[in-house]
């Protein structure tokens, strides 16, 4: 019975243990797991929580991270409102993030988005001037007339040179990258995997969510 005893005290304090554990886990740290937006950005999704996902069409860890943030959209919280913006750090990167504007604005950026990064990380293909982004487009069904008056459009432009705008305010270095409500920065570089970055945008967010009072 005395051996009984000690096995189930053993057993009890390593279910504390795991508990502590597992609620350390959970907490995670300013500067080690994520930064501040130094000054805040200011979200433009109303009440809701607004989560922005930087990134780049050439970059292969955009192309490995992309699934992530598709299975994560399908569970997020309804007030968390989801943005993608294309990070704009030298004139390539302005060229492909025209390409993604031009595909909002023609409504087909899911059919185009997934077209683009695939294209790129599958088959090779750099798309490094407007006429061979319109070859991949025309392959989706756009005119090269629609496709040129829409991709030099001013609405377009404009909202390119936001993204310049919104890659220097965020103070990114480095794509993939998550902004939480215009106030914190989780990088791939701070977490050890893709799943555990949205886990950092997970608590977050729930952070967040307490600070304003919101249920998930």
């Amino acid at each position: 019975m005395k051996n009984s005893g000690v096995r189930w005290l053993r057993l009890i304090a390593l279910l504390v243990m795991a508990g502590v554990a597992g609620a350390a886990a959970a907490e995670y740290r300013e500067g080690v797991d994520y930064e501040w937006v130094d000054p805040p950005v200011p979200t433009v999704s109303g009440d809701k929580v607004e989560v922005v996902e930087l990134f780049w069409y050439g970059c292969p860890h955009c192309y490995d991270f992309d699934p992530y943030i598709k299975r994560w959209l399908m569970r997020k919280p309804a007030g968390v409102e989801f943005l993608h913006v294309p990070a704009v750090f030298n004139k390539l990167w302005g060229l492909h993030a025209q390409a993604f504007y031009t595909a909002k604005a023609l409504g087909i950026s899911g059919e185009l988005h997934d077209a683009l990064f695939d294209a790129m990380h599958q088959e090779g293909r750099k798309f490094p001037t407007p006429a061979s982004l319109q070859l991949l487009f025309a392959e989706h069904g756009v005119s090269k007339e629609e496709f040129f008056k829409t991709f030099d459009s001013f609405a377009v432009k404009s909202q390119v040179k936001r993204a310049v705008e919104m890659t220097r305010d965020y103070g990114i270095d480095g794509v993939p990258a998550m902004i939480v409500n215009g106030k914190y920065r989780v990088g791939a570089s701070s977490a050890r995997s893709y799943s555990e970055m949205l886990k950092v945008v997970d608590y977050l967010v729930g952070k967040e969510m307490a600070a304003a009072g919101v249920k998930k």
